[in-house]
């Protein structure tokens, strides 16, 4: 069985930086890419970033140039890079793994950014 679970998120004041883990555990085949979203309070989840099948990288306009996605395909780990935060920034963040068949989510890490 598939299971995400996300890890370092917490609260940190405006500027700062975080890295939000996501490990990976079980079998996971035909993977198309790997994507970090968020949900803030009130507001509906907004993709953050993705990475393909292929190593290309994207990000949302809101955060390029402050948050950078990248893997360890080895120990099977996503993370999120997350600097120069801003109070928008805040929300809850969460792993998925989209394959040809499936996707897969974590459970969702907390992140608050104070002004």
């Amino acid at each position: 069985q598939v299971q995400l679970v996300e890890s370092g998120g917490g609260l940190v004041q405006s500027g700062g930086s975080l890295r939000l883990s996501c490990a990976a555990s079980g079998s996971i085949f035909s993977i198309n890419a790997m994507r970090w979203h968020r949900r803030a309070p009130g507001k509906q989840r907004e993709l953050v970033a993705t990475i393909t099948r292929g190593g290309s990288t994207n990000c949302a306009d809101s955060v390029k140039g402050r948050f950078t996605i990248f893997t360890d395909n080895a120990k099977k780990m996503m993370y999120l890079q997350m600097n120069s935060l801003k109070p928008e920034d805040t929300a809850v963040y969460y792993c998925q793994i989209a394959t040809m068949m499936d996707d897969y989510w974590g459970q969702g890490t907390q992140v608050t950014v104070s002004s």
